[in-house]
């Protein structure tokens, strides 16, 4: 079997912070905190009535005008991820038929597509009169839905919501014709993904391929989830811009949000001989399944998460010390996050105290199956720039986070990063970057 360097050669990313790269990175080094009062909908009567949400857009600059009537049947999680898909591919030089069908410079089929997807919800308004056609005596009846209310639904409607049509989408418009999967795995979602990506070029299944993962979660069937769960912040809705407070002493529970990252993967010695710039190689991943005997909580320890990091960093063949920045899942959630903590200092050892961690939530949200490759963007961003922006809303560490935390922009070479996520179903990975030679 061959094992081929993977690099990075291609970024994309829509964000609370904005709808390109560069937008996400000069925001996350201002200390700009993207979290607001909620106005996708009406949140009177939610307990949590802040989130992350993205900048407008015109989903029609992003897709040909030969396939403009797909955008019918589009969810917000579909159009995240085709807008960060055509910037990843705009800037890695790679041209496929959705950039200019006259200079396609790929063999679609040796690109790959993984994209990790959240359990996207419905948008209300679509299904409220099929709904409200179905009540009888002032309760839903499911025989009178079969009969007519599902006769108001459009026969095309699921198409919008299902997981793997995020891939789809994005892979119709660029004419990806290799191998492809979608990660429904919540937060470690990306992460899985780009994983797995990353494997199937270094096996030699493919030469390019684009990875990472995208959700909407400003939406109120979610948001009320997440509120009943007790997971979103009840307390700063007068001040959004402190709500989210990862590993902070203070920290009152998690806030969400919307966005879309995709890299582009690429075989090294592809990537050498067009000249292509390389932003990062991945070097090692490492994930596992560890379920907490109480759902939808982090086990105390972490456990599982710590195997996944030091799955990672054996696959990287470096040892912990050699880690020049940390970027966590760190949620604002205190038990989680002291979770999260101990499964990383376990993992490390004592070197957890002079290696820099950076969480990147309390600026962004919690942004579900993007926020690993949001995160992973985030850090190939600090190596090529040479920087690590502060840490925001993390005055005072939670007892017993052993974590170096600044508050305070550092100047940094960076050669090695670790990126970890985990979700409340147990999945957790990891991924470690490495600066390119």
């Amino acid at each position: 079997m061959s094992s081929n360097r993977v690099v990075i050669t291609g970024l994309g990313a829509i964000s609370p912070l904005g709808v390109t790269v560069n937008d996400m990175w000069s925001g996350l080094c201002a200390g700009k905190v993207a979290i607001d009062t909620i106005t996708a909908f009406d949140p009177v009567g939610f307990t949590c009535k802040i989130a992350g949400q993205a900048p407008e857009y015109d989903i029609r600059k992003y897709v040909p005008k030969n396939l403009r009537k797909s955008i019918k049947l589009m969810s917000r999680d579909i159009e995240l991820s085709v807008i960060a898909a055509h910037e990843a591919l705009f800037h890695s030089g790679l041209v496929t038929k959705g950039i200019d069908p006259d200079k396609i410079n790929i063999n679609p089929e040796r690109t790959a597509i993984n994209l990790g997807a959240g359990l996207i919800s419905c948008d209300l308004v679509e299904l409220a009169p099929a709904v409200a056609a179905s009540i009888t005596d002032g309760k839903f009846d499911l025989h009178k839905w079969g009969k007519e209310g599902l006769e108001m639904v459009t026969p095309l409607w699921l198409l919008k919501y299902l997981p793997n049509m995020l891939a789809c989408h994005v892979g119709i418009i660029h004419d990806i014709q290799g191998p492809s999967n979608t990660i429904t795995c919540a937060e470690a979602a990306a992460h899985l993904a780009i994983a797995e990506a990353f494997q199937v070029i270094a096996r030699g299944n493919s030469d390019y391929a684009l990875a990472g993962g995208a959700e909407a979660k400003v939406n109120p069937i979610v948001m009320i989830r997440q509120c009943l769960l007790g997971r979103a912040t009840s307390q700063n809705n007068n001040d959004p811009k402190t709500a989210c407070r990862p590993f902070d002493a203070d920290a009152k529970g998690s806030v969400f949000g919307e966005a879309a990252g995709i890299v582009v993967l690429e075989n090294f010695e592809n990537a050498k001989k067009r000249s292509a710039k390389i932003y990062a190689e991945i070097v090692g991943t490492g994930q596992s399944n560890s379920l907490n005997p109480q759902y939808e909580h982090l086990e105390p320890d972490g456990y599982g998460l710590q195997i996944a990091i030091e799955k990672a960093l054996a696959d990287a063949n470096i040892k912990p010390e050699q880690l020049d920045l940390i970027i966590p899942h760190g949620t604002g959630i205190p038990a989680d996050d002291l979770a999260e903590a101990k499964a990383i200092e376990n993992a490390i050892g004592e070197a957890i105290t002079e290696i820099p961690l950076w969480p990147t939530k309390s600026m962004l949200s919690n942004t579900g199956a993007a926020s690993g490759v949001i995160d992973v963007i985030a850090a190939v961003s600090t190596m090529n720039e040479g920087k690590i922006p502060a840490a925001v809303n993390c005055d005072i560490k939670a007892e017993g986070c052993n974590l170096n935390i600044s508050n305070r922009m550092k100047e940094k070479d960076i050669r090695h990063a670790l990126c970890c996520s985990y979700s409340y179903g147990g999945q957790t990975a990891a991924i470690v970057l490495k600066q390119p030679d």
